[in-house]
């Protein structure tokens, strides 16, 4: 089975097939960067790393922008809250998402345009359409007219007599269903010249532009979270196909994360942030998190929920470093297995490909334990080469880094806790149940939870 995406526009799993045959290519519409990331930002940048990485085993080039928005009502609004100017602050939390998309291991874009420097090219996408009759200006503002574009709604479902595209109602709009492309300067706002004005772009008309620039009037991806579907990229299609652009040929949305039943966002105040949740866990501990669901399932965080996600982690983790320590390095080259692969072909689906990883770690730690070290040895590196697809390989220079900057104390104790654990298997291993049971005691004694699991002996302190 070669991979099948679930297309929003068509509604029903369809066969990948890129434009360009060896290269595939993604557009994730990226960050409105007015304030700090939190997981619901960037769980939709680490779905489609995951499947810019499995695209990655089978083309010889896979493409992927992820557009930053700079200028938007929003930011100006929190710019002039806290006077501070709007590309200052702009530039600041488009680092802020940065950071939080490099600390959670996505590969970094091939392209990561900025809405600002892609003005020239608005006022192309605006000229074709005011001269094609899709699009007209209104005392320096520019709509685009749903009415001239019979194909408007498929996307997305809307019955286009019902559509509301949520802009003021005060404007110059010759159909309250039109959608802005350019808005007229206002005193003390950014602008830019247009042939209709002063002014500075509409959200819609950014990401069309900046599609067409970097991968061409048709593409394979586009991606984003489900709340983006409308108005945003069903008036993305409308403006790029009215002038005649094949634009996206598969729709790709990524479901939200939500705190008590509702959409996380800043407007709620129901936000949990990337730097304070990094105080918590370990960045690959939250990226397996947020991963591990399917991409198109809400994820309804709790804190249980995450501890529940560290420990599996943690179990896949510890597996790996028994081998290292009992037979030396190992390599990411393994089989991936036809059940995780299936998985993945299937719309992504990263829990079943998760099941597959830890049914290898089961099968490897049976290994270990009846003294098989090349059969453990093969599981390991299965179990790398699976988790490397998801960007969760333990044994990575990035997750080994990241467990190398652990603090003095920490290492010290993960040290003698995995000695007083390899004593306390090799003693139940010569059925020494007295010792064993001593040793898991003294543990306990000291502060430190024992599991045994499938898995292997996990330990946690138990005020943690």
């Amino acid at each position: 089975m070669s991979l099948h995406i679930y297309d929003t526009a068509s509604r029903e799993l369809r066969e990948f097939r890129p434009q360009i045959s060896g290269t595939a290519s993604i557009y994730v519409c990226g960050a409105t960067v007015q304030g700090v990331p939190h997981i619901g930002h960037v769980r939709s940048g680490l779905n489609f790393d995951v499947l810019r990485r499995w695209l990655a085993r089978t083309h010889e080039r896979v493409v992927l922008v992820r557009n930053v928005t700079d200028i938007d009502d929003k930011i100006l609004v929190k710019s002039a809250q806290h006077d501070r100017t709007w590309w200052d602050w702009a530039f600041e939390h488009e680092r802020a998402f940065d950071d939080a998309y490099e600390a959670l291991g996505c590969l970094p874009p091939t392209y990561a345009p900025r809405a600002t420097g892609h003005v020239t090219q608005m006022v192309e996408l605006m000229r074709r359409l005011v001269d094609a009759g899709h699009a007209y200006a209104a005392d320096g503002d520019v709509y685009f007219s749903v009415s001239s574009f019979p194909e408007y709604g498929k996307l997305s479902g809307q019955r286009v007599d019902e559509v509301h595209q949520g802009e003021s109602e005060l404007t110059g709009k010759r159909d309250q269903r039109d959608f802005t492309l350019w808005k007229a300067a206002k005193p003390g706002e950014p602008s830019w010249p247009t042939p209709w004005g002063d002014g500075r772009p509409g959200w819609h008309l950014e990401c069309s532009a900046m599609a067409t620039e970097y991968l061409g009037p048709t593409f394979d991806v586009h991606g984003g979270g489900i709340d983006l579907i409308f108005p945003h990229h069903e008036n993305e299609q409308a403006q790029s196909r009215a002038v005649g652009d094949g634009f996206a040929q598969y729709w790709m949305h990524n479901a939200w994360v939500t705190l008590s039943g509702e959409k996380m966002s800043k407007t709620l105040g129901n936000t949990v942030s990337i730097p304070a949740l990094l105080e918590q866990v370990r960045a690959p501990e939250l990226r397996y998190y947020l991963v591990g669901p399917h991409y198109r399932s809400t994820i309804e965080y709790s804190p249980a929920a995450l501890d529940e996600a560290v420990t599996a982690y943690r179990r896949i983790e510890s597996f790996l470093r028994r081998v290292v320590e009992r037979t030396g390095a190992v390599d990411a080259d393994g089989e991936l297995g036809e059940d995780f692969v299936s998985s993945m072909d299937d719309d992504m689906g990263t829990p079943g490909a998760l099941a597959a990883v830890h049914k290898r770690v089961r099968e490897g730690n049976t290994a270990l334990e009846s003294g098989d070290d090349a059969g453990a040895r093969a599981a390991a590196s299965s179990v790398r080469a699976m988790t490397a697809v998801l960007g969760l390989d333990p044994l990575s220079e990035r997750w080994s880094a990241s467990a190398g900057r652990e603090s003095g104390t920490s290492r010290a104790l993960k040290a003698l806790v995995d000695r007083v654990l390899a004593d306390r298997v090799a003693a139940r291993k010569e059925r020494d149940f007295a010792r064993a049971d001593a040793l898991r005691d003294s543990l306990l004694a000291a502060g430190i939870a024992v599991e045994d699991t499938p898995d292997g002996p996990l330990w946690t302190l138990k005020d943690s």
